[in-house]
């Protein structure tokens, strides 16, 4: 009996970015500083009458609560990373908040199309030079929330594309779409203030709906293959097929999902005329980079000449 020391044989399911802790810092900060500017373009873009600020404020609202899906996502994941409830762990919890932020982004971007289409039919005066300075301390507000993000975020852009942080991903890119937003929306007020073109701000409101549109079929693309278990990278499946058909060993059966930002699992089925310990098979796999828990199961071919 072992039962007094199997400490040694249990596996650690704690499969957190390395960075968690951080990059749950970071996302706090960015909640506040997101909610204020909201708060501020949605109340003037209803005051002075402009589209193109509404739809901006409308746009960051989705980000504020994506935000707040995405901060209380890293607190829970890293409270909970022990218990043993979740099988492997909470390291995929990233990618449910980024995918529930992208089914509100979808939803958000038809009002903002709506009413930009109803202001094309139906305009409205708009106060031009107070429009245009709640949009451009918008854009400064998402430009310090993307450089505050993008400190985590830098880590993602290495050898190894496939350990992104979905959830920090979900973030910075929820805030940069915004800053093109803000963009688009003070060139739509100067253009309409300068030139009398009155439909360019419910056109650049349309342009900031494509914008979440896209960002959130993006958003749930990404976050849902992982959700659903798909094989996160191919050439991983490669480097573990090479490693382990040596010889006559086959793999009958390997799957391979991601854990959490930089984990991987694996479970091999592997059939040998010559079966060795499992734990040879392990080692072999041993220093591939993201395969956090193996589990390899060696079956004898009987037909063996």
């Amino acid at each position: 009996m072992h039962s007094h020391t199997l400490d040694d044989w249990r596996h650690d399911h704690v499969f957190l970015g390395g960075a968690h802790e951080g990059n749950e810092r970071r996302t706090w900060l960015v909640v506040g500083l997101t909610a204020t500017m909201m708060v501020a373009e949605i109340a003037g873009g209803t005051i002075f009458g402009s589209m193109a600020l509404l739809a901006d404020g409308w746009h960051m609202s989705t980000h504020a609560g994506a935000l707040a899906i995405a901060a209380f996502a890293y607190r829970f994941a890293r409270q909970h990373a022990r218990d043993p409830r979740f099988a492997f762990g909470t390291g995929k919890l990233g990618d449910l908040a980024g995918f529930a932020s992208a089914v509100l982004l979808a939803l958000v971007a038809l009002m903002i199309g709506y009413e930009s289409a109803m202001r094309l039919f139906q305009p409205v005066s708009i106060h031009y030079p107070e429009a245009t300075a709640i949009a451009v301390v918008g854009l400064l507000v998402n430009l310090l929330s993307a450089w505050m993000l993008g400190a985590g975020h830098d880590h993602d852009h290495d050898d190894h594309h496939h350990d992104h942080d979905h959830n920090l991903r979900a973030a910075f890119w929820h805030v940069m779409a915004d800053a093109l937003t803000s963009v688009l929306a003070i060139l739509a007020l100067i253009a309409a203030w300068s030139y009398g073109w009155s439909w360019a701000d419910p056109a650049i409101g349309i342009v900031g709906a494509l914008v979440i549109a896209h960002w959130s079929w993006r958003l749930i693309r990404d976050s849902g293959a992982v959700l659903l278990d798909a094989a996160p990278d191919r050439a991983l499946n490669d480097a573990i097929r090479s490693r382990l058909e040596i010889g006559h060993d086959r793999i009958a059966d390997l799957h391979v999902w991601r854990l959490g930002p930089g984990h991987n699992a694996a479970i091999v089925s592997l059939v040998s005329d010559t079966p060795q310990p499992v734990e040879a098979y392990k080692t072999r796999l041993a220093d591939l980079h993201g395969l956090s828990h193996v589990t390899v199961e060696v079956l004898r071919c009987n037909d063996a000449h």
